[in-house]
């Protein structure tokens, strides 16, 4: 059975840090590109970074010099570090997995900033 296993979310501060994390098992496909995807509330959910399994990374524009996106393709994890995080930033923060015969997705962490 395929798991992506998302860890890290919660409620923060305005300022504050959050670290993401997902761990994807069962999947016996080739996996190409890993990353996070968000959802707030009454919007449609938008890319936040990804990266390639060559580690190169893509940034939404507003996560860009705050994000950091890493990966581990030995146990197929995908992290993505969220610092001085906004109240825009509250959503729902989805892992997302690409492989050569489907893709997957987490079924979503909280992520709260609020003062």
């Amino acid at each position: 059975q395929v798991q992506l296993m998302e860890t890290g979310g919660g409620a923060v501060q305005p300022g504050g840090s959050l670290r993401l994390s997902c761990e994807a098992s069962g999947i016996g496909a080739n996996i190409g590109v890993m990353g996070w995807y968000r959802q707030a509330p009454g919007k449609a959910r938008e890319v936040v970074a990804t990266m390639s399994p060559g580690g190169i990374p893509l940034y939404a524009f507003f996560a860009k010099g705050r994000f950091t996106v890493s990966r581990d393709n030995d146990k197929n994890i995908v992290n993505l570090q969220m610092n001085a995080l906004k109240s825009d930033d509250t959503a729902v923060y989805y892992c997302y997995v690409r492989t050569d015969i489907q893709d997957y997705w987490g079924q979503g962490t909280q992520v709260t900033v609020s003062s």
